[in-house]
């Protein structure tokens, strides 16, 4: 069997399992197991794949899938696919029917109100690496600030701050 596929398995598989609060809460691990340890790709080209990823319909962690192509072809992207969304989905069935059966408990309360910040600090960290990884100049950074800045405040859907960026992409502006 491939290494690349054996790593991938079981790279994605544990991911799947630490993936609490949403996919993009391993991103940061995920770019340092695909870019710094295993070196299948930069981080500019990291970067570049979460960015496709984010703008194509589906699921958010289409990256997965990106990563499983970049690194093994077909066969990548269904190690890749099964590897993270397995086990996961595993373990939130056990997780949902247990959580439901002690729906009256009150540690219930605390261990919600324990997990809300925990999520959006991880969430957090993966913006400040995919930002990283992206602004190469000072006007890519200023471009960041701006449009975090837009998605937090205004109502603009994201799509059209995607299509935006594309355009100044396009241009060269900031590089």
């Amino acid at each position: 069997m491939n290494h690349d596929l054996v790593s991938l398995a079981a790279i994605f598989s544990q991911l799947s399992l630490l993936a609490f609060g949403g996919g993009n809460t391993i991103l940061p691990e995920m770019q340092r197991q695909v870019v710094e340890v295993h070196q299948w790709m930069s981080k500019a080209d990291f970067s570049a794949l979460f960015a496709l990823a984010q703008a194509a319909p589906g699921p958010n962690m289409m990256v997965v899938t990106l990563i499983g192509w970049h690194v093994a072809g077909w066969p990548g992207v269904i190690v890749t696919s099964i590897a993270k969304f397995g086990p996961s989905s595993l373990v939130t069935v056990a997780a949902m029917h247990a959580w439901e059966r002690f729906k009256d408990r009150p540690w219930r309360r605390y261990i919600q109100a324990g997990l809300v910040p925990m999520t959006a600090g991880l969430v957090a960290a993966s913006a400040a690496l995919i930002a990283e990884a992206s602004d190469r100049t000072w006007m890519l950074g200023a471009i960041t600030a701006v449009v975090a800045v837009l998605a937090y405040r205004t109502k603009v859907h994201p799509l059209w701050l995607l299509a935006v960026g594309s355009v100044v992409g396009l241009t060269g502006f900031g590089q």
